[in-house]
């Protein structure tokens, strides 16, 4: 049985292809601490947003790479031997089978991009 945790995760795709997608309306509207929509599907993958603070669990996703690129806020993402830092207009993807613990010490804003199958949560 999975753990459950206290996160907003929305797998719905809430915007269509040649749909406006205005994200600080999106930020603006969000009173979580953890939310996460799936924007827009693109082929196989998706675009996520994560409007973030605190701390996400330690997971890993045997079969998918992530991508997390922050617009605002700081990101930080634990890994087994280091930590990387993330600041507004900076990237990283994490490669599939890698344990990483994602977290925010103050309100961040980042976009995701991953295949449409893969497990927010970890597998």
């Amino acid at each position: 049985m999975k753990e459950k945790y206290n996160y907003n995760i929305n797998l719905d795709v809430k915007f269509g292809h040649q749909e406006i997608i205005d994200i600080p309306s999106i930020v603006k509207e969000c009173k979580e601490k953890w939310f996460n929509q799936t924007l827009t599907k693109v082929n196989d993958s998706v675009v996520r947003i994560g409007i973030v603070e605190g701390e996400f669990h330690w997971h890993k996703h045997d079969n998918d790479d992530e991508f997390f690129f922050v617009l605002e806020g700081q990101f930080l993402i634990d890994l087994e031997d280091r930590t990387i830092v993330l600041n507004p207009n900076q990237g990283v993807t994490i490669s599939k089978g890698v344990m990483h613990r994602p977290r925010a010490p103050k309100k961040t804003v980042l976009l995701m991009a991953e295949t449409s199958s893969v497990e927010p949560t970890g597998d």
